[in-house]
């Protein structure tokens, strides 16, 4: 691979959340950047990835490309020594159909391998994989503690179509760089983050947010009895770059997760941290049957229903021994999260807010 920080990383999806934290860090790390985006005349997305890192070494480059398309990414990934492969579908709801999920997931992955092994330079690969590809059914063994070595089985039918795309994904990758003949050969490491929490950069926020949203805005009068593994941002934006550069993250799976607690201990931590801010965090569990019933009016309750009094145990030994990196507290990432979407306007200011110095 490229010595020092010469080398050049393509981030596919640029304009998104965790892309945006990676295209950041590595610039501060003195690479040289080229992203992905959809559209480059979309003004909105494209101009907070100008603004990343005013500092860097070089500018960024962006590329048009698109999962669905060959189109673009023959010049997307020439001369790359990496490639981090964060593009990739979430849904807002449950999609009218598996295939608008697995479809644009599986093939595109593919499609952006493909791209990579034809460059002929690209070295390593980072697969923005999931935690759901690890554990995405709503069953759970008790007392056990999933890890890399642990798969989804796609044939549950608890598996919800995101959980299957990513797990379909990955392993349509894993099987991908298996089958390269030996003068293609590149290394494959994939990133599983859990619920990824943590600040915004320049107003950009992730769907997986949106569940902070509600609890902030008052739109989630009750808490269902949730049991939620998350992650910091910043610390999978730290993963990724690790997993492009160190020796023994090739050809692995990397669990990315700082811990574990239920939605209503999530909740009481906002309110001791804002309710004398002006903000109204409620905490009042919510009854099964009342999640039930309004779940066939809100296609985001049914996404949750399933796990309702679920718990799981994901490990991050990989994480912190492989990678080197340590986890921040769940706390303050919860705290720079909402502080986060309170600046850029996605959760309204109000007259008593303190913003973070």
């Amino acid at each position: 691979m490229s010595e020092g920080k010469e080398a050049t990383v393509l981030v596919t999806g640029a304009s998104g959340f965790i892309a945006l934290h990676i295209i950041q860090l590595l610039q501060r790390e003195g690479y040289r950047v080229r992203g992905t985006v959809r559209n480059l005349k979309n003004d909105a997305k494209l101009r907070p990835l100008y603004n990343l890192c005013p500092e860097a070494r070089y500018p960024l480059e962006l590329v048009e490309a698109d999962l669905t398309s060959d189109a673009g990414w023959e010049e997307a990934v020439k001369g790359c020594d990496y490639c981090l492969h964060v593009a990739s579908p979430f849904p807002n709801a449950p999609p009218k159909s598996e295939d608008d999920l697995l479809i644009p997931a599986v093939e595109g992955t593919k499609r952006v391998l493909r791209a990579c092994a034809d460059a002929g330079t690209v070295k390593r690969i980072v697969l923005t994989s999931s935690i759901s590809a690890v554990h995405g059914e709503t069953s759970n063994q008790q007392g056990r503690i999933y890890c890399e070595d642990d798969w989804s089985d796609v044939n549950s039918p608890a598996m919800d179509a995101y959980a299957k795309s990513k797990t379909m994904a990955e392993k349509a990758a894993w099987d991908f760089i298996r089958s390269l003949p030996a003068d293609k050969k590149m290394e494959l490491a994939t990133i599983n983050p859990s619920l990824v929490m943590g600040p915004s950069i320049s107003g950009v926020v992730c769907t997986s947010l949106e569940l902070i949203k509600r609890l902030m805005d008052g739109s989630m009068p009750l808490i269902p009895r949730m049991y939620l593994a998350l992650c910091d941002v910043r610390d999978v934006a730290r993963a990724h770059m690790q997993a492009m550069i160190v020796p023994e993250a090739a050809n692995n799976r990397h669990l990315v997760n700082t811990g574990h607690l239920w939605l209503q201990d999530l909740a009481h931590i906002l309110r001791n941290e804002f309710s004398p801010q002006g903000y109204f965090i409620p905490t009042w569990p919510a009854p099964y049957f009342a999640l039930w019933i309004y779940s066939f009016v809100d296609s985001s309750t049914r996404l949750i229903l399933q796990r309702i009094n679920q718990t799981y145990t994901f490990s991050n030994r990989r994480m912190k021994e492989v990678l080197k990196v340590e986890p921040r507290k769940a706390e303050n990432t919860l705290i720079d999260t909402v502080h986060g979407m309170i600046d850029c306007g996605v959760i309204k200011r109000t007259k008593h807010y303190v913003p973070q110095k």
